[in-house]
């Protein structure tokens, strides 16, 4: 979806759309919201009387306003009973600054005009021409909606990079899930380079988990035999795993375990996970059936054989890149097949 395609979608949505909201969109997708952390408390406070104050209600969770930000809707939000600290957090996650924010706020005023000029969008040549220049003469800065935009749409959101988009289902499932008493666990399983450490990251950034980590729990040189390679995914310490996390994921307690460090074929420093309502399981092997249903969602990360394969080059090198091809892949995709790790999974990103 191009800009010029949000542009219209918005205004076929809302249109009581103005000149002031245009641009209003306009900056938003150049530079999102940073603007409004200027005072992170302040934000915060305005965040939580906003967000109490809209009825619940709607039904799109999210709008696209270019290709790579959304405003997410608060009754949407609040009707789907999600935490309103995972939307301030997503807020606060998302308001960087772009740096050629400049730029592409010129390209997409010029968009605008373009469209207004084929008849596209609910405004005027006159009135855009208006009131561009008396925008313009302040220089750039950020606008409010307009009077009639604000009676008529009512909004109520906040600016939230796509990147963030794909985790929205998984993050609606952890909603649905009480943890009062302990802590909710999520495992991510998937493909070699198909994102399950960046989406692990950015799910303990928004909701507070705790995260462990798979490859710290690779064979130690003594259980690697050829036995034990030949049984599906059984390049993983499964037996350490049930001991030093499993009795500790349901506990919203901090705990540590030994990380065993393939560089030196030995076990490095302990790593600490610390306390939580959820805790995250991520890397391949991690839903294996010796492990049990420690788990209260499944997740399924894929990528195709292609840009797997481009991830891996950039991120490990070519040299490596043949051994994941040789060796890790068939070992993984024989470890899907035999253990129908897709098949069991009640989320796919």
């Amino acid at each position: 979806m191009s800009f010029r395609d949000c542009l219209q979608l918005q205004a076929a949505i809302h249109p009581s759309m103005q000149v002031q909201d245009l641009i209003k969109l306009c900056y938003q997708a150049a530079f999102g919201a940073a603007h409004i952390l200027s005072d992170a408390s302040a934000a915060k406070a305005a965040f939580r009387e906003e967000f109490l104050s809209v009825p619940v209600g709607g039904s799109r969770l999210y709008e696209w306003i270019s290709p790579d930000v959304c405003r997410v809707n608060f009754s949407v939000w609040k009707k789907n009973h999600l935490p309103p600290k995972w939307l301030f957090n997503l807020f606060i996650l998302s308001a960087s600054k772009a740096s050629d924010g400049n730029k592409t706020f010129q390209q997409n005023l010029q968009e605008v005009q373009s469209l207004i000029a084929a008849g596209a969008l609910p405004v005027s040549e006159e009135d855009w021409d208006k009131g561009l220049r008396a925008y313009e003469a302040g220089g750039v800065h950020p606008v409010h909606h307009s009077s009639c935009y604000r009676k008529e749409e009512k909004p109520a959101y906040r600016v939230v990079s796509g990147c963030f988009v794909r985790l929205f289902p998984l993050l609606q499932k952890m909603a649905s899930i009480p943890v009062h008493e302990q802590a909710g666990v999520v495992a991510i399983d998937g493909r070699a380079a198909s994102g399950k450490t960046t989406a692990a990251r950015r799910l303990a950034e928004i909701t507070g988990a705790g995260v462990v980590h798979m490859d710290d729990f690779f064979l130690p040189p003594e259980l690697r035999t050829t036995e034990r390679f030949s049984q599906p995914g059984g390049n993983v310490h499964y037996e350490r795993f049930l001991t030093e996390i499993v009795p500790h994921l349901r506990s919203p307690q901090p705990f540590s375990y030994r990380r065993f460090d393939c560089s030196k074929m030995d076990y490095g420093e302990l790593c600490h996970v610390k306390s939580a309502e959820w805790h995250i399981v991520e890397g391949s092997y991690s839903e294996h059936p010796s492990l049990g249903d420690y788990m209260d969602i499944r997740v399924f990360m894929n990528i195709d054989s292609k840009n797997q394969m481009e991830r891996i080059r950039k991120r490990n090198g070519d040299k490596a890149a043949e051994l994941f091809a040789s060796r890790w892949i068939p070992l993984e995709e024989t470890y899907f097949r035999a253990c129908q790790i897709q098949e069991k999974a009640e989320i796919f990103l």
